[in-house]
């Protein structure tokens, strides 16, 4: 059975996924969130390093990667993709003659 890994390898590994996704946040105009996110990392990150802080950090990764509502909404002017597909452009075919 493998070791799990140490709190030396995993909260610095944490920290830097959150770290992440605030940046993402603050991307998105979520700033007041991503402050928040970041003030409750840096609290769990300055303690001691821990089975608790460990706990705190995974929590708190698991409900930052939430999307926001701002970011569920679509964005002006890009069309929704699945991701990994590729994006196909249509060409123009000029103004449409009216049918009689």
């Amino acid at each position: 059975m493998m070791e799990p890994n140490s709190l030396a390898e995993d909260l610095p590994a944490l920290y830097r996924a959150i770290l992440d996704r605030v940046a993402e946040l603050e991307a998105s105009g979520e700033r007041g969130a991503a402050a928040q996110v970041r003030t409750t990392a840096i609290r769990a990150y300055s303690r001691a390093w821990d089975d608790r802080a460990r706990r705190e950090l995974e929590q708190l990764l698991r409900r930052a990667a939430t999307p926001t509502a701002a970011e569920r909404l679509p964005k002006r002017g890009t069309r929704s993709r699945r991701p990994g597909s590729p994006m196909v452009r249509r060409r123009s075919r000029g103004p449409v003659a009216p049918q009689r």
